[in-house]
């Protein structure tokens, strides 16, 4: 069973998550290990959040904010057509939208995510507001009156 790569980083929810980490490719489940360790200091940092939840939603590795339903889910995979790898949130919400206005940069994936090539070591500092806007999306749309 794949493990995290860092000790420190809390240990997969059950062996289906790990097993689903351990059938990407090797070319890409490093980055996709770190952006699940960023997912969970983003979400232990982030006021309101509370602990998440780690699952499996259409295959993918899925985090969300069970306890608070503070935010959306974000979902950690592959891009349906080529390689890569990505972070994906639901895509009837305005998170991608709103980090493409600030980073447009970034490869999309329509409404869905921010993807990324073999070889790509995406900025932990622009995927944490990705990640903590999501992980705060109901807050915030309640906060704004939505």
């Amino acid at each position: 069973m794949e493990q995290p790569l860092n000790p420190s980083d809390p240990p997969f929810a059950s062996p289906e998550v790990a097993d689903a980490f351990a059938e990407f490719p090797e070319a890409v489940r490093g980055p996709l290990l770190r952006l699940r360790a960023l997912i969970f200091e983003v979400a232990e940092a982030t006021p309101g959040v509370g602990a998440l939840e780690e699952g499996l939603k259409w295959g993918q590795p899925s985090y969300a904010t069970a306890e608070t339903g503070a935010g959306s889910p974000v979902r950690l995979g592959c891009p349906k057509s080529g390689g890569g790898f990505g972070i994906y949130v639901h895509c009837a919400t305005r998170i991608i939208p709103d980090f493409e206005a600030l980073y447009p940069d970034f490869r999309f994936d329509g409404t869905r995510g921010v993807v990324f090539e073999e070889g790509d070591e995406p900025s932990p500092d622009a995927l944490g507001m990705l990640i903590a806007s999501a992980l705060t999306y109901h807050l915030r749309k309640k906060h704004n009156g939505g």
